[in-house]
């Protein structure tokens, strides 16, 4: 069940941003072929990282949740820093407010996923 769901959050992580790449390389100048090219060899690296890591963690399946842990904690690592810039500047009441409304119901979803998943 973990491997459907990262899975699918992947998969729906990875449209967007494949397209966006594209975008940004048909911005840089290159041309259609050449940017689909190199889009796909990138999108390429994700697939060997996958396979290396099938191979490297399959013999030591009892370190797979904390390699859970170490992966899962990089993605928020990376999104938290992206956000840091943006954190910088006082938000206003109203701003407070939403940004507390959307954590509380971010951490009700969680709570509700994993009640679905025990």
């Amino acid at each position: 069940q973990v491997g459907i769901v990262t899975a699918l959050a992947i998969i729906a992580h990875e449209i967007p941003q494949e397209v966006g790449d594209y975008i940004v390389l048909l911005n840089a100048g290159f041309s259609r072929a050449r940017a689909l090219f190199f889009n796909a060899v990138s999108g390429l690296a994700a697939v060997a990282g996958g396979i290396v890591g099938y191979f490297i963690v399959g013999p030591w399946q009892e370190l797979f949740p904390y390699l859970l842990v170490v992966a899962s904690s990089s993605f928020i690592y990376v999104a938290v820093a992206d956000l840091i810039p943006q954190l910088q500047h006082r938000l206003t009441l109203k701003e407070t407010v939403a940004q507390l409304f959307w954590l509380g119901t971010g951490l009700a979803i969680v709570l509700v996923a994993m009640t679905q998943l025990h």
